[in-house]
């Protein structure tokens, strides 16, 4: 049964920070292990200051492959692209500049099932394990209880045959890495701030909530999951 440790920061500056040095001790650790490490990080507006923070955290950046847990069928030069934000934080100048990124192609293929065909393949090349296995995973949580673009009632919730699939949330089609494949990571991490999450996060802890209303739950692992979340998200639990 998979268990929750609960971390509360004061606020979103101190969750930003709490973030940015749990992602880089998981990533110095692993490559204490292993001569390259894989992650696989969250899109939205959440994680931005997480990502401004450890891209000036001095790790063998070279060594480190990121992928995107989900992106938006968007062109990449877009605003509301993962891979767009995470370039202009992470990525963009720094230490963390130096990594490895692994953009998944959107408009530049046919289609977004195109997309996670070429997604999946990639990730056979990079990740080692008959599922994937990425050394850390990071998470937000929406606030209707989606995670990835893992939304209540798509179809990509019951998808647990293939690495990747396509959904659709808010109006756009995405791409998104499947539960089995985000529960296989060595160690898993949710990000949430804001008041609009407390009935989402109090879902999420709740054992008897159906993975069909709260998606978030679908990812199940063998280890501790880390839930970093700041005071306004934490009120109800």
């Amino acid at each position: 049964m998979t268990t929750y440790k609960l971390q509360v920061e004061k606020d979103a500056d101190c969750l930003a920070l709490a973030a940015s040095k749990v992602i880089a001790s998981h990533v110095d650790l692993a490559l204490e292990q292993r001569d390259r490490c894989q992650i696989a990080l969250s899109g939205g507006s959440t994680p931005e200051s997480t990502y401004r923070l450890l891209s000036q955290e001095h790790l063998p950046w070279d060594r480190v492959d990121i992928c995107l847990g989900d992106e938006r069928w968007v062109d990449q030069s877009e605003e509301s692209s993962n891979a767009n934000m995470l370039r202009r934080t992470l990525l963009d100048h720094g230490p963390g500049s130096k990594a490895r990124f692994h953009p998944i192609p959107t408009v530049s293929l046919p289609s977004p099932l195109a997309s996670a065909d070429y997604f999946s393949n990639l990730l056979r090349e990079i990740c080692v394990g008959d599922i994937p296995i990425f050394d850390l995973v990071l998470l937000g949580l929406g606030d209707d209880g989606h995670t990835a673009s893992l939304f209540p009632g798509s179809d990509a919730i019951r998808v647990f045959d293939r690495f990747t699939t396509v959904s659709r949330g808010k109006g756009i089609d995405r791409v998104s890495l499947t539960a089995p494949v985000l529960s296989s990571a060595r160690k898993v991490v949710f990000l949430v701030s804001g008041a609009s999450k407390t009935v989402a996060l109090k879902r999420l802890f709740d054992p008897l909530e159906p993975v069909s209303r709260t998606p978030a739950r679908l990812v199940q692992s063998n280890q501790e999951i880390l839930v970093l979340v700041d005071e306004s998200a934490a009120e109800k639990i």
